[in-house]
């Protein structure tokens, strides 16, 4: 059984599930990526957008909830368990189609492999 890359793990957040993860820093396995610059708590499809600043040259990428590791609320930070180079290699962001149905479907697929 695949789980579903959209929701968050319930082991993600240790308390208050309705926080607004706006601004929080993200970490990656190997080290910060950015800051949530959006996001969506829609029930199986939840996600947060981030933008990489300087890391990827200003642009952003969007992170299946699924990928969330941890919520830290004190130290406002995320951590997800994919590390730098494979959240770069991941499909492409566009402004325009990044909540479209084939964009979506690329990047679960892309998350989607192997264990989360």
């Amino acid at each position: 059984m695949t789980e579903n890359v959209w929701s968050y793990r319930p082991e993600a957040y240790s308390g208050e599930q309705t926080l607004d993860l706006v601004g929080f820093d993200v970490e990656a396995t190997d080290g910060k990526i950015g800051s949530v610059d959006e996001e969506s708590n829609a029930v199986g499809d939840s996600y947060i957008v981030v933008d990489t600043g300087f890391w990827i040259f200003g642009k952003k990428v969007v992170l299946p909830a699924g990928t969330v590791h941890q919520i830290d609320p004190q130290e406002r930070k995320i951590y997800v368990s994919r590390t730098k180079q494979e959240i770069k290699d991941a499909p492409e962001f566009d402004e325009a189609t990044y909540r479209e149905p084939d964009y979506r479907d690329k990047l679960g697929g892309y998350y989607g492999r192997g264990a989360l």
